[in-house]
């Protein structure tokens, strides 16, 4: 049956992509359809078609999914932060686990039986420590925070999240009013004109402190000490008022240069037993309860005695570096934002860890770097971004043949690559374990060790 565009159709939802975008059968062919649940009974109206699959909104619902709930969040069919807030908790673990051994099997040619499972976590609300919110201005003038819907950027106005920290929420409520009361525009990336792009939060989850960074276009802005005066009422969590510049013409949220207008520069926190002192640029992970968990695991995976050397790769702030230090010999912390590397160095002095050295380079290049030192690491662990590993790293890897590779993924499908990429070249798939650091999104994180053969 050949599909038409704006034709009705009722179909069955029967798996969800990497996306966490229902996945309907009609006459064989493949149907993507957003906020649908696997056992839906739906008619849906095609919008879009391609040589091999289609695309289609929900028009009716006629046997709902026995996984499907009522969304606690009003603007859960709007906005593009999350995927999974109109089905059960359960029902979201069983997509992600399938997600990451699809992943394994089909992408990294590997036996499924290798992933033990995925651990879920023990909230799934407000467990975000870090909020970026674009700023823009609805039909009547009101300045708005929220996120963008998908594919875009228009921004869903959002005043409570369900899934970042309130105390965010109550923070970007105060620069709302600021800027509403003092004619502080926010920037127009069509136009390039205006000034707030951002306002950007992170908390600490064990500290209790709290680190507003307002990102703008413009070097001054007026009520900048009103600003301050009333965050300082309103607020008493908070720690440190900044004000990062950046006048880039693209999507990368943080600019190159900071000021304090007032306050510490750096946000506290304890994470796995030890203090880190934390800047705007540092990498942290957003799951408090759920990183001390991942790391736990990839700190069992390496199996430390106290005589290793270990490589930690993309290191940010030093978390896992020195997480690892305490069982490990040696640890060599590896880094490209300069910033994150100073707050690794401050973190290994600040909890008394003398046995780790970071460097400042990209991971493919302080990979061969090591190798020429004769740098042999008896583990290494790499904790790339959700490109996974570039060719460069790879490489690297190989020269050094380490005989255990602790692999911390944020990508399924770039870790199928890399795991069969590695495994062709002499390694082997021995464990892995999935962990929901990121409840209602289609996100999942993935800890997988791999063995040297021979």
């Amino acid at each position: 049956m050949e599909l038409v565009k704006n034709k009705i159709y009722r179909c069955q939802i029967v798996d969800y992509t990497a996306d966490g975008i229902g996945i309907g059968k009609i006459d064989g062919r493949a149907v993507f359809v957003p906020r649908t649940a696997v056992g839906d009974q739906c008619d849906v109206r095609i919008v879009k078609l391609t040589k091999n699959v289609a695309y289609a909104r929900l028009e009716k619902l006629i046997v709902p999914s026995g996984a499907r709930i009522r969304p606690a969040c009003p603007v859960a069919d709007k906005c593009g932060g999350c995927c999974y807030q109109h089905i059960t908790y359960e029902e979201e673990l069983r997509a992600k686990e399938k997600k990451v051994r699809d992943a394994l099997t089909r992408i990294g040619g590997q036996d499924g039986a290798a992933l033990q499972g995925i651990t879920g976590a023990p909230t799934t609300e407000h467990y975000r420590n870090k909020a970026q919110y674009p700023v823009g201005r609805d039909a009547d003038g009101n300045i708005v925070t929220g996120f963008y819907r998908p594919r875009s950027h228009d921004i869903v106005p959002v005043e409570r999240c369900l899934i970042q920290s309130e105390t965010a929420d109550h923070i970007a409520a105060i620069v709302r009013k600021w800027m509403q009361e003092f004619d502080v525009l926010p920037y127009d990336y069509v136009a390039k004109r205006g000034t707030v792009r951002h306002i950007y939060v992170r908390v600490g989850e064990k500290s209790g402190e709290s680190q507003l960074t307002l990102i703008a276009a413009t070097r001054k802005m007026p009520a900048l000490d009103e600003l301050v005066h009333r965050l300082r009422e309103a607020e008493p969590s908070l720690t440190g008022i900044l004000l990062n510049h950046n006048q880039r013409g693209d999507n990368v949220i943080l600019g190159d240069r900071t000021d304090v207008l007032w306050g510490e520069p750096m946000l506290e926190d304890r994470l796995c037993g030890h203090s880190f002192l934390l800047s705007p640029e540092a990498f942290y992970q957003v799951n408090h309860a759920q990183a001390e968990r991942l790391y736990a695991c990839a700190v069992d995976f390496a199996g430390l005695t106290g005589e290793e050397t270990v490589i930690d790769l993309y290191c940010g702030a030093g978390t896992i570096t020195l997480t690892l230090a305490e069982r490990a010999k040696t640890v060599i912390g590896v880094e490209i934002v300069p910033e994150a590397v100073e707050n690794a160095r401050q973190n290994a002095v600040r909890n008394e860890m003398d046995n780790v050295e970071f460097l400042c380079a990209d991971a493919g290049q302080a990979a061969r770097q090591l190798a020429v030192r004769g740098v042999r690491p008896d583990v290494l662990v790499v904790d790339p971004p959700r490109k996974g590993l570039d060719e460069q790293t790879r490489d690297a890897i190989l020269k050094m043949m380490p005989p255990r590779v602790v692999y911390v993924s944020c990508d399924p499908a770039t870790l199928g690559r890399d795991v069969r990429e590695l495994t062709g070249a002499g390694y082997r798939l021995d464990c892995a374990q999935a962990f929901d650091l990121f409840p209602r999104t289609g996100h999942v994180e993935t800890v997988a060790l791999l063995q040297r053969e021979g």
